[in-house]
């Protein structure tokens, strides 16, 4: 389909990448002209897998454009809109979307993994870092479905009172769940560092079973990877 903006289309988000326009009912996410087309590409792709999950009611759809992606609208509030107002439950509901994404089949599931994609763009002095970890923990523990950027933007509140919506599924990869806890809290660290006791409490009984050297050590993964994506 071809998409041609009247005018009545209205910005609702605006990232380093990409602006997203509600227009007649959906959302549209527009790149910049230089963003990669195989990656929004490869975005299309993890979003099929995730609803194939049953994790996402969002669909994506074509357009003629290959730098627009046509998606179905949530109209509510993000997590932290609502953390702000006063709602004192967004701990339990970012740890409960935790739960809903690893509690997911991963078989048959169409994504990569996180030791397979880890490495791309880095230094070699940097993948010494973080590979063999990732290897280790790999072979140590079960891999699940993990979103790998879970925060209190990417939750929704649809205004119809259906339940919260998990968003941008960009970094989503088959990996051990450690990794998903350890990334959420290298984003806390960056931004809100003061709220990482609350966030280590809500999501203790998860992580019990993870030896602290093991966490750590995803956290030092999740860390280098942060860092790259920056620069």
């Amino acid at each position: 389909m071809a998409v041609d903006f009247d005018g009545s289309q209205v910005l609702i988000g605006r990232g380093a990448q990409a602006d997203v326009f509600e227009y007649k009912g959906y959302a549209y996410k527009v790149y910049k002209p230089s963003y990669p087309s195989e990656w929004i590409a490869f975005e299309k792709d993890q979003q099929k897998a995730v609803n194939s999950a049953g994790l996402s009611p969002i669909r994506y759809y074509d357009t003629d454009d290959d730098h627009i992606i046509k998606m179905d609208l949530i109209s509510g509030v993000m997590l932290e809109t609502k953390m702000k107002n006063g709602f004192d439950g967004g701990f339990e509901v970012l740890a409960t979307a935790f739960r809903k994404v690893h509690s997911a089949d991963p078989d048959g599931i169409r994504m990569p993994r996180l030791i397979d994609t880890a490495g791309i763009g880095l230094s070699d002095e940097e993948k010494d870092q973080i590979l063999p970890i990732i290897d280790r923990l790999s072979r140590k523990y079960d891999e699940r479905i993990c979103h790998l950027d879970m925060h209190f933007q990417n939750i929704m509140f649809p205004n119809d009172g259906s339940e919260p919506v998990i968003i941008d599924w960009m970094n989503t990869r088959i990996a051990p769940v450690i990794f998903d806890y350890a990334r959420t809290y290298v984003i806390l660290e960056e931004f809100a560092k003061e709220i990482i006791p609350y966030y280590m409490a809500a999501i203790a009984d998860d992580i019990s079973s993870f030896p602290k050297a093991d966490f750590d050590d995803a956290i030092k993964v999740c860390s280098v990877i942060r860092k790259h994506e920056k620069d």
